[in-house]
């Protein structure tokens, strides 16, 4: 695998409200967060860190409240770069994404990280549009129930939605195979 930045999106505190949030899936997710981020360290590979600050009044995700704060999946995360967002993609942040991985030579990028079929999924098509070689980390994200819809749906949908159109969809597992 040629260098390939790592890109941990909303990996936040504020998450963990099920009141706020309903019913997710994938209990696993913070694990498989966890191995990727340990094996780029480990590899001295690009790590991003994206951190959503919810500009709605009474999200759990507003900038100054605990929400925003990374998971403890992420403490001693050593990241090349961090930033914030305010909408679903992580290349419309605080920070030029795409200008930053350009300048690096960057050309591949793992999407990992919380909601599935909305900012991970976002950041996937944004970088499949833009040229990248975007692998989607499935087990690496977890997802709420909608309305009418379970978070195992959504989690499905979103692999159908990106594999070979935006993202290479793959599980934790097999993209921590090829960093071998």
């Amino acid at each position: 695998m040629t260098e390939t930045a790592l890109i941990l999106i909303d990996v936040q505190r504020g998450f963990d409200d099920p009141e706020f949030w309903g019913p997710r899936n994938n209990p696993g997710a913070e694990a498989n967060m966890k191995a990727l981020l340990d094996a780029w360290q480990e590899r001295r590979l690009p790590v991003v860190l994206v951190h959503h600050d919810s500009p709605k009044p009474g999200s759990p995700l507003r900038s100054g409240q605990p929400g925003n704060d990374f998971k403890p999946e992420l403490d001693g995360a050593r990241p090349d770069l961090v930033f914030g967002k305010k909408v679903n993609s992580a290349f419309l942040g605080d920070v030029d994404l795409d200008a930053w991985l350009r300048k690096r030579g960057i050309t591949s990028i793992v999407v990992a990280g919380i909601q599935t079929n909305f900012c991970c999924e976002t950041t996937a098509r944004m970088g499949g549009n833009l040229g990248y070689d975007v692998t989607f980390a499935l087990d690496a994200t977890f997802t709420f129930d909608l309305p009418g819809v379970t978070a195992d749906e959504l989690y499905r949908v979103t692999a159908a939605n990106l594999a070979n159109q935006f993202a290479t969809v793959k599980s934790t597992k097999d993209v921590l195979a090829e960093l071998s």
